[in-house]
């Protein structure tokens, strides 16, 4: 992977990772360019260092990022953010929740193949998963369902006081609102809306912060399916 090796090596600079993580970055890079399995259509190393590591790894912009130790990464897919974080924070314990078995055998080579100590796979659907429930810090959310679900999704896996962040794209004032009210229900509060550049040629890319400032009802997590079917907001 010399092709990724540069723009890798510029990205952790970005960020002050040191040179353990860079080569596991690149590694990941590697990964998805060679696995058969990989569930993306994003695979050539230099497109792919910006569309799934950079764009994660902005989220390192923010402090309640960098200060999480407990983080559940929901939909994990091919392991972004979750999996780019995992490697950015060493000190986190990050879980990669996916639904999908598939993916799920996925990100168990991609762990492997990188060496990656501080992440573990979770062949679950956020709703269902018990033992997440109030136990992390940090929920990350990239390209997983409408902005109202992932609140929804996230809400009682957060602890008081924990951050939910999502990756969007263009803001859109009627999801932004029905998502503060889906909020609203289930012990969350709207932080900051983030516009963040991951590389030169993005463009509206933002990130959606929002605190558990109360307990979530003890009728959430509603089964699974329900979110998406009838969603809050």
């Amino acid at each position: 992977m010399s092709e990724a090796l540069e723009p890798v090596a510029a990205l952790a600079g970005r960020w002050s990772l040191d040179h353990g993580a860079t080569g596991r970055l690149a590694a990941l890079v590697g990964v998805l360019a060679d696995d058969p399995g990989a569930p993306t259509t994003i695979r050539a190393p230099e497109r792919a260092v910006e569309a799934h590591l950079a764009d994660s790894l902005v989220a390192l912009e923010l402090d309640v990022v960098r200060a999480a130790r407990r983080i559940a990464d929901l939909g994990s897919g091919p392991g972004f953010p979750g999996l780019a974080l995992a490697i950015a924070l060493p000190v986190a314990r990050v879980a990669l929740v996916e639904s999908s078995a598939r993916k799920c055998a996925f990100l168990n080579r991609a762990i492997a193949a990188v060496d990656v100590s501080n992440a573990d796979v979770v062949h679950a659907r956020a709703e269902a998963w018990s033992e997440g429930i109030e136990a992390h810090d940090l929920v990350t959310a990239r390209a997983l369902a409408a902005l109202p679900v992932v609140v929804e999704y996230a809400a009682p896996l957060l602890a008081l006081g924990a951050t939910l962040v999502a990756w969007r794209g263009r803001r859109d004032e009627a999801a932004e609102r029905a998502a503060e009210r889906a909020a609203a229900v289930l012990g969350l509060e709207p932080v900051e809306v983030r516009q963040v550049q991951p590389y030169p040629a993005a463009r509206d890319h933002h990130l959606h912060l929002f605190r558990k400032a109360a307990p979530t009802p003890p009728r959430f997590p509603r089964r699974p399916g329900v979110a998406r079917k009838r969603p809050l907001g």
